[in-house]
């Protein structure tokens, strides 16, 4: 059995484990120790340049990957395969957040369906981080169905490709990458220049994912294929991001909405370019770009265990008891 389908197919595991078990506590899961290692390395490293944060992204790239590797030897040593193969699965459902995106979407939702906007507001920053003061339940929708679309790609898409690539050191790395962006890549007067590189380190490490969520969310929802298409490559360059512009145009043209406009971070203010060219979202949305998601993410785990399944089935053993059972 060759390495890359043994790693596609531990990928599409991980799905499974995650959906079933899902996030353990923050205090258990080891991308919130990851945040807190490099909440402590910027504190001590922080410096208004860019070098600094090339450090500070190799470093962070280093301390998600070493003790994952450090790891996988010892299982290969002590367990063989089987071990080696618990630690993939297990690495790689560490990096998704399919579930987890899941959940925190249903619950805007559901407050936004019984008519408490005030608990949505309070439930939107798990997911976005924009002010959610003030904003009606139309911009609290499109707010989340927005984070559902960028979020399958980030938490689902983007991590299963960098397991089937590199096997649990490429989920770790790809989860380090996407974190340190969530946290210091920013365009305000601190991250301006120390965030650079982990900015940047995730458009790259997202450009081939976001496209092919896109082409995913075209092959779930085969009546707005064209439609998709068209978002895709029309609208999506407006947006500010080379990547989540993608997907979120994807997800507005399969949806029949019009997502983009005007987004507030505290004190800055970013207009977002029109994605899609159907109706305002509404509250009933957030459910349907959660069914949607929950698509992309079985099509992507079917895929990825097609392979593994396939050559399964044509080994010389599994031939030999066909025959026999005949």
């Amino acid at each position: 059995m060759t390495g890359w389908r043994l790693r596609a197919a531990s990928a599409a595991a991980a799905v499974l484990l995650d959906r079933l078990v899902g996030d353990p506590p923050d205090r258990l899961h080891p991308v919130a120790w990851f945040g807190r290692a490099m909440t402590r390395r910027e504190r001590r490293a922080w410096s208004d340049h860019r070098m600094g944060g090339v450090r500070h992204l190799g470093a962070g790239v280093l301390v998600a990957t070493v003790p994952v590797a450090l790891t996988r030897a010892g299982a290969r040593r002590m367990g063989g395969t089987a071990a080696d193969g618990a630690v993939a699965v297990s690495v790689a459902a560490a990096t998704l957040g399919a579930r987890s995106l899941d959940r925190r979407a249903a619950e805007v939702g559901e407050a936004l369906a019984r008519g408490r906007i005030d608990e949505a507001r309070r439930s939107l920053p798990a997911l976005v981080g924009r002010d959610p003061a003030g904003l009606d339940e139309a911009e609290i929708a499109r707010a989340v169905v927005e984070s559902v679309a960028e979020n399958t790609v980030d938490a689902v898409v983007a991590p299963l490709l960098w397991a089937a690539l590199g096997g649990p050191v490429g989920a770790a790395a790809y989860r380090a990458v996407n974190t340190l962006d969530a946290m210091v890549g920013y365009r305000d007067d601190r991250y301006h220049r120390f965030g650079w590189a982990s900015a940047r380190a995730d458009d790259v490490a997202n450009f081939v994912p976001a496209r092919v969520g896109a082409v995913v969310v075209a092959l779930c929802s085969p009546s707005r294929a064209l439609d998709v298409g068209r978002a895709v490559r029309r609208q999506a360059p407006g947006h500010p991001s080379p990547n989540a512009g993608v997907i979120e145009a994807a997800f507005a043209a399969a949806l029949g909405l019009r997502l983009g406009g005007t987004n507030r971070y505290g004190e800055v203010v970013e207009h977002r370019a029109q994605l899609g060219d159907g109706r305002v979202a509404a509250a009933a949305d957030i459910d349907r770009a959660r069914r949607l998601a929950r698509r992309v993410t079985a099509v992507a785990a079917v895929a990825l265990a097609a392979p593994f399944l396939w050559e399964l089935s044509r080994s010389p053993r599994t031939g030999r008891a066909s025959r026999g059972a005949r």
